[in-house]
């Protein structure tokens, strides 16, 4: 399989492991505004990556987290005054069932932060130990300039790399640091925070060492694909490697990275502050849960795109197209062969997950089956092979008959 990795900046060769499972590591959902249409769109994406290298006789260990250890989660409870355990707890349980509507295909291992904390502060230890973090009045800070390498998969220079760490809620003024880009391990609470007991005192860890923790806890020490929305390029994903590679000793932490390109809504940005949010469990419930998925599908997934409330009421009408080739009866004259539009659409999925072509290339096989029943065909293996791909696409379609 050809992926494009974004540390590189290229496609490379991905290849299988014979002697273990692959390992894919998704970073997941704060849970709070659970579930929008972006969050539906990223994990529909690595959705259709374990399918295909399951397909393909991969066996895949998949660790999806929970960040529920995170300010904006409890900035949003002290908003709408409820424990930050009990409104983690409810969207939590929102984006499971909005997920398995959607078909998704439930992670591996789907940890929670709140519950890996025991995992993080030998991390960090560690990290402190090898002279990459200091102590400060309780506050433990990674020293960027211990990692000659940092940020380098962003591709930007200092000011801008410290601008976007600033956009993501980074504190440049804490006297503390040594430097403004210097990120968190572990930090003092503030007010309402919740709390564990740590060396350095009471207090919660910081953003990036709970991917790390996780990450390296449930997959080991190097992962072979590493997957988010294009929003964690920076300052995220590289704090995730400067933390790890020198607790592990393992480099390059990550094999592959990959990321999904941002949501926007009939040409404006989509966001919480904007209040423009679309919710899947909304769109399922008007469209269905084909219909959203195969329309997030449609688009390159590295690429940002507008979700169009026009544009969704066309893939019903595709919908109901193959519904009707699956239940199109032939007859008994030349057989319509599915080998080319099976290797046409397993190409796609083999080049860097190219999920537009294959919908394509399925829609298109779809009418050659209902042409094909019209001029009195078999179709019978057609229609087999229009049912499997179907399910490789994660799909629920049934005939209409």
């Amino acid at each position: 399989m050809l992926l494009y990795d974004t540390y590189t900046a290229e496609k490379g060769v991905f290849s299988i492991p014979s002697d273990r499972p692959v390992t894919l590591y998704v970073c997941g959902v704060t849970p709070y505004d659970t579930t929008h249409i972006g969050h539906a769109r990223t994990y529909l994406v690595f959705d259709m990556l374990v399918r295909y290298l399951r397909r393909h006789g991969a066996e895949v260990a998949y660790c999806q987290n929970v960040t529920d250890v995170d300010d904006p989660l409890f900035e949003r409870a002290r908003r709408d005054g409820v424990p930050w355990q009990d409104l983690a707890q409810q969207q939590l349980e929102r984006f499971v069932a909005d997920c398995a509507a959607l078909n998704m295909l439930p992670p591996t291992y789907f940890p929670k932060a709140s519950a890996e904390i025991a995992t993080m502060i030998p991390m960090i230890e560690r990290l402190v130990g090898l002279g990459h973090a200091y102590v400060r009045e309780g506050n433990v800070y990674f020293n960027i300039h211990t990692d000659p390498d940092f940020g380098k998969m962003a591709r930007m220079g200092y000011a801008d790399l410290l601008a976007t760490a600033n956009e993501r809620g980074n504190n440049p003024d804490d006297p503390r640091k040594r430097d403004p880009l210097d990120f968190v391990l572990w930090r003092t609470p503030a007010a309402d925070d919740p709390t564990w007991d740590s060396p350095w005192g009471p207090g919660l860890p910081g953003w990036h060492i709970e991917c790390s923790a996780m990450a390296t806890r449930y997959l080991g020490s190097q992962i072979d694909i590493h997957g988010g929305g294009n929003d964690l390029l920076f300052p995220h994903h590289p704090c995730e490697i400067a933390q790890a590679e020198p607790v592990t000793g393992v480099r390059p932490f990550v094999r592959f990275w990959m990321h999904t390109g941002m949501v926007g809504l009939e040409g404006e940005k989509m966001s919480k502050s904007r209040g423009n949010l679309v919710f899947a469990r909304d769109a399922v419930r008007e469209h269905g849960p084909d219909a959203l998925r195969w329309y997030l599908l449609s688009f390159p997934y590295r690429e940002d795109f507008d979700y169009r409330h026009a544009d969704m009421l066309q893939t019903a009408t595709r919908l109901a197209r193959v519904r009707q080739a699956l239940d199109a009866t032939g007859g008994n004259a030349t057989a319509l062969d599915p080998t080319r539009a099976r290797t046409a659409f397993d190409d796609a999925l083999g080049d860097d997950l190219n999920t537009p072509l294959a919908f394509e290339i399925f829609g298109e096989f779809s009418n050659e089956v209902m042409s094909a029943a019209a001029e009195g065909r078999d179709v019978r293996s057609a229609q087999a092979t229009l049912a499997e791909l179907a399910d490789v696409l994660g799909l629920q379609i049934q005939a209409e008959g």
